[in-house]
């Protein structure tokens, strides 16, 4: 999954930054209004976080534009404005969440979790695709009575498969869901990665498209 996470504390953002990259996110980070309007604007990310006070511009003008450019991707609020009519904007604004600095990280990987599963209209942390499951919260992947607990770039490809189940990604959009901006990519990166995961829990797991790329299929 790829996150942007908009925040200008150098502090903040290196602490979110690593534990989202621990939890199998690949993470963009913008820290003034200007980068974050245009990052907003592109459209590649799977979730937003959004602090509300940037250098140049305010956060609550930001996901007011982004809302009226179509922008839909999942944002989510973190800010140390606890006011209620602070909170109230941004739900009205658009915001998917709102979530008041300081705050524990397992609440904010949890809340990401609850907004992406509304999102897809599922009520569990489970993606299924007949015998294989993926947990999102624990990162474990099952396969005809076989699971393990997935690394965390393991468990990005894997995610970023599962969401939909029988859809063909390329090695080109696997890398965009799971790095980020500025990564160097081995070539062979991919491949690797679904050996590893083959190897673990069954060749079976992912399937092969010739000449299209990799897919889990579809029950």
């Amino acid at each position: 999954m790829r996150v942007l996470l908009i925040e200008d504390d150098r502090m903040i953002g290196e602490g979110l930054a690593r534990a989202l990259v621990a939890d199998g996110a690949s993470v963009d980070w913008v820290r003034d209004g200007a980068e974050a309007e245009a990052a907003l604007c592109e459209r590649e990310h799977a979730l937003v976080l959004l602090d509300l006070s940037l250098p140049g511009a305010d956060g609550l003008e930001l996901l007011r534009i982004a809302r009226t450019r179509g922008v839909d991707t999942p944002i989510l609020v973190i800010t140390a404005r606890d006011g209620v009519d602070s909170r109230v904007s941004g739900l009205d604004l658009g915001a998917d969440d709102y979530l008041v600095k300081p705050f524990e990280t397992r609440e904010l990987l949890a809340r990401m979790r609850a907004v992406l599963r509304r999102r897809a209209g599922r009520a569990t942390s489970r993606l299924i695709a007949g015998p294989t499951e993926l947990d999102t919260e624990t990162h474990t992947l099952s396969h005809e009575q076989v699971a393990t607990v997935l690394p965390a770039r393991e468990y990005a490809l894997m995610h970023s498969l599962m969401e939909r189940p029988g859809r063909i990604l390329s090695r080109a959009q696997i890398e965009e869901r799971i790095y980020g901006w500025g990564e160097e990519i081995e070539s062979n990166a991919v491949d690797a990665l679904i050996y590893a995961i083959r190897r673990k829990i069954g060749k079976d797991v992912i399937r092969n498209v010739r000449g299209a790329g990799w897919m889990v299929p579809k029950p």
